[in-house]
């Protein structure tokens, strides 16, 4: 049953138009990544579905409701939190601070507690450092930090975009490790990513976007082993 659905989006920067009649859907307890070059229109697509740019055209709809035109910051307490590229971070407030910030939409104290004793138990490191200042962790703890703080909101579909950016392979690996263990927990995942290769081995599904248009499809799997696409994208 699909969580999210994407119908026939487009998005306009001017005279340019950036997405031109996209559709996909992602199903409960799936990851699916939108994989493509730089410039292909991926983050494009992540802004416009939370509504912090505007949509020429489509519609948007996330678990049975019209979200199309629902401002960003309604869309949090509905369940469905974005992990920005380039992560986002409060950098003058601490590691914990960050994580609070993240169940700002929630009313329910003690479960607010409770889920950041989730987090700090998934990722101990993030507890190790609770009162050290953010902007003075790596990249990689950063983008862990930045993933935990949206998952402080509870959500049903977390939006990842970019998470293995700047990274050394280590964390990338890391990072691909969490995202798996976050769907298994039980939250959805979409996934925008340049880095195809590792993307496609966690997704169970993927589009291949170029410039603003869907031109594949396919189980994580299928795409892996598509020609054209190992040529494009893998290095092959």
């Amino acid at each position: 049953m699909a969580l999210l659905t994407v119908e026939d989006l487009e998005v306009s920067y001017g005279l340019i138009k950036a997405i031109r009649g996209v559709s996909f859907e992602v199903n409960r307890g799936e990851i699916v990544a939108l994989i493509g070059a730089n410039g292909a229109g991926k983050t494009t697509i992540m802004h416009s579905l939370c509504n912090l740019i505007p949509k020429a055209k489509g519609k948007v709809t996330y678990d049975g409701k019209d979200i199309t035109n629902i401002p960003a910051h309604k869309l949090v307490p509905m369940g469905m939190a974005q992990v920005p590229e380039g992560r986002r971070i409060f950098c003058e407030l601490t590691v914990a601070e960050n994580l609070k910030m993240g169940a700002y939409t929630r009313s329910d104290k003690g479960e607010k507690e409770n889920t950041l004793k989730e987090v700090y138990a998934r990722f101990p490191i993030l507890k190790e450092r609770s009162k050290q200042i953010a902007g003075t962790l790596s990249g990689g703890e950063q983008q862990m930090l930045a993933m935990s703080r949206a998952l402080m909101s509870r959500p049903s579909l977390i939006l990842l975009d970019e998470p293995s950016m700047g990274l050394s392979p280590l964390y990338v690996n890391t990072i691909f490790d969490m995202i798996t263990e976050i769907n298994r927990a039980g939250t959805t995942v979409l996934l925008v990513e340049q880095n195809a290769k590792k993307a496609l081995s966690v997704a169970n599904r993927a589009y291949v976007l170029e410039t603003g248009l869907i031109v594949r499809e396919g189980t994580g799997e299928e795409l892996l082993n598509d020609d054209a696409v190992i040529r494009a994208y893998l290095g092959g």
